[in-house]
């Protein structure tokens, strides 16, 4: 879990904004999105598959 500790003369605004990128960085945000429903094993794996071609899509 990411952690951030208020710097001097710096707003609880900017170190809670440093915060949330942290999250996004790591993926905690879209990691939590991803287990709010139940996914079927098929459905995981069709939309893994997805991802890998469009990942390879972007390379050329």
């Amino acid at each position: 879990m990411p952690r951030v500790e208020i710097r001097n003369d710096e707003s609880l605004e900017k170190a809670l904004k440093r915060f949330k990128r942290m999250l996004e960085r790591e993926g905690v945000l879209k990691a939590l999105k991803a287990k709010k429903h139940y996914e079927k094993p098929s459905e995981r794996k069709r939309r893994e598959m997805r991802q890998a071609l469009s990942r390879r899509n972007r390379t050329f």
